[in-house]
């Protein structure tokens, strides 16, 4: 028996003016990425905002639905929307933020698994490490590439 240990970084920030001017716009897509959220359920906004190779920013947010589990997350929707329309461009970076009743959470929310395996898959796919931002009131935290969140991906392709 082998013993191993999986260690990864990732870079802390207090407010958004501490992000360079290209991860403060995408943060703040995924902020105003809000607005589109449907959660009459739970009350809990997710916003996200994806940035292709292009500089191209693709928006997408939480949609609830009454017959459970048939809404989707809004790191996916942002993620399907720009593979359907952009499906030659490379998704390099991605920004998720969430409000719970309309007030920005103050720690960021962590996607979800489905979504970090998607997010996964799109990395693959384009061959180069895709970032996460995940966004919070009173901090923010991102990550270089998908693996950091999702160590040990699924890819079988």
């Amino acid at each position: 028996m082998e013993t191993r240990e999986y260690r990864y970084t990732y870079e802390v920030y207090s407010s958004l003016d501490e992000l360079s001017a290209e991860d403060r716009e995408l943060a703040d897509a995924a902020i105003s990425a809000l607005a589109g959220s449907y959660a009459p359920y739970s009350g809990f906004n997710v916003g996200a905002a994806l940035r292709l190779e292009d500089g191209t920013v693709v928006k997408g947010a939480n949609q609830e639905n009454a017959a459970y589990p048939s809404g989707l997350c809004a790191e996916r929707t942002a993620m399907f929307s720009a593979g359907a329309a952009y499906p030659d461009l490379a998704q390099r970076s991605i920004a998720v933020a969430a409000s719970q009743n309309g007030v920005l959470c103050a720690s960021p929310a962590s996607p979800c698994g489905a979504c970090r395996q998607v997010m996964a898959q799109y990395q693959t796919k384009a061959g180069k490490s895709m970032s996460v931002i995940l966004v919070g009131g009173e901090m923010i935290y991102k990550f270089a590439r998908v693996d950091d969140l999702l160590p040990f991906i699924f890819d079988n392709i």
